[in-house]
């Protein structure tokens, strides 16, 4: 019997890499270049445009699927983190009519944060793949 709770986090898994996933490959599309500018124009090393776009396409596809789910959440929750400190924070929660706000990063994070904390095994290929292993187990 599926329990409400696994469901949830299934949706929110799905969207969630979805998501992501969409945000990177329009980076790549628009000129990754370009995005690498912006980063050093902010003050953050050009390649790590090349780093966050490939984190969320590749953590976005390993999501949708189930793979890695805790894990690549955990990253995503940092780069929301980041996202939020380095950039939006200084718009305000919608904005400032010059930039958006960081509702959507407080979102994002906020689903990130919930699969890092309760997984999300409910079709997902880490099933599969490590079915052997008690994921149950939990250190103290």
């Amino acid at each position: 019997m599926l329990k409400n709770y696994e469901v949830g986090t299934l949706i929110l898994r799905v969207i969630l890499g979805f998501t992501f996933f969409i945000h990177g490959l329009v980076k790549f599309q628009g000129g990754i270049e370009n995005i690498a500018g912006w980063f050093e124009s902010i003050g953050l090393p050009g390649f790590f445009a090349y780093a966050v776009a490939l984190l969320e396409m590749v953590g976005g596809i390993a999501l949708m699927i189930g793979l890695g789910s805790r894990i690549v959440s955990a990253l995503f929750v940092l780069l929301m983190l980041g996202a939020t400190f380095k950039v939006k924070l200084a718009g305000g929660f919608l904005g400032n009519g010059q930039g958006a706000g960081y509702e959507l990063d407080l979102a994002l994070l906020a689903m990130a944060l919930v699969i890092a904390i309760n997984d999300s095994k409910l079709f997902a290929l880490d099933r599969v793949l490590f079915k052997g292993q008690n994921s149950e187990t939990k250190s103290v």
